[in-house]
């Protein structure tokens, strides 16, 4: 059954599809859209209080503005809106010196704080033209689904660079780096190898996990080593063991990014994982 459905108003009184079915499809006896060369179409109306969303007013309504998409950039504004809405990093971010001289377009944190101004003190949604410049980006990068944790990185190492030396040196570090341990405790031997790494920001699986709790049990799921993936300790030789992951310390401003999306050796392709709400209020997971 092929389904749709559009929200009539003022502006978008008439509406409907270039290609809404192949003709083929339609004609063709096995899948029952026409019986004795009848074709029936149903539509169901349901009249709701108009809303005029144009007219509505953002900074009226909710005391912010949006960002503008640019292409296929929400991922991106998710990210930036984010970033604003922690004072100390805006705060930080607004003491970054910057000179005369600076153009927004070749400059990552003057357009990051032109950007960060106008979502404060703007009435209508703001542009991110300048910043995606400042990154090297032309239309066609702008229309390119980038990976947020990459960008994320990338952004901040480039203002962890540029913090150097300033007043705010070091600002990266105390709000997003935290620390956990990498352990292989030997089962037969006493041995043990522990490395203790920083972090600023965790990839967590949703696939199979109904709230974050579940995904934070899984990241730190212990790994048996055993048989062909025996564990090489040294002069004890291959040896069962156990590795997994310990927490040392949380950042003030922990960053999660979800595995939303899983490689499918069948289809030889990614596939996103969808997150649906159960009867119950929790979370399950579903690969499409």
């Amino acid at each position: 059954m092929a389904e749709s459905q559009h929200l009539f108003n003022a502006r978008e009184s008439d509406w409907g599809f270039t290609n809404f079915m192949p003709l083929a499809e339609l004609c063709d006896p096995s899948r029952g859209y026409c019986v004795n060369d009848t074709c029936i179409v149903e539509a169901d109306v349901a009249i709701r209080k108009v809303l005029d969303y144009w007219s509505h007013d953002s900074k009226k309504e909710t005391g912010y503005v949006g960002l503008k998409n640019q292409g296929a950039t929400c991922y991106m504004n998710s990210l930036l809106q984010t970033l604003y809405h922690i004072p100390y990093f805006r705060k930080a971010l607004y003491h970054m010196p910057t000179t005369e001289h600076d153009m927004p377009s070749r400059s990552i944190p003057l357009a990051l704080q032109s950007l960060f101004y106008k979502l404060q003190h703007n009435d209508t949604s703001v542009s991110t033209k300048e910043l995606t410049k400042s990154f090297g980006w032309d239309t066609h990068d702008s229309f390119l689904q980038h990976d947020v944790q990459e960008l994320n990185r990338v952004l901040c190492e480039k203002l962890e660079n540029k913090m150097k030396g300033t007043v705010v040196e070091g600002t990266i570090q105390q709000l997003f780096e935290g620390h956990h341990m990498n352990y292989i405790d030997c089962i037969n031997v006493d041995y043990k190898s522990m490395r203790e790494e920083s972090f600023y920001d965790l990839q967590l699986d949703v696939k199979g996990c109904q709230n974050v709790y579940d995904s934070f049990d899984k990241y730190v799921e212990v790994e048996q080593l055993e048989g062909d993936n025996k564990y090489h300790a040294e002069w004890h030789g291959l040896q069962e063991a156990r590795k997994g992951v310990l927490f040392v310390d949380f950042p003030p401003v922990l960053q999660l990014q979800l595995k939303r999306f899983e490689y499918d050796f069948m289809r030889d392709s990614m596939v996103k994982v969808q997150v649906e709400r159960v009867g119950d209020g929790k979370m399950a997971v579903i690969t499409r």
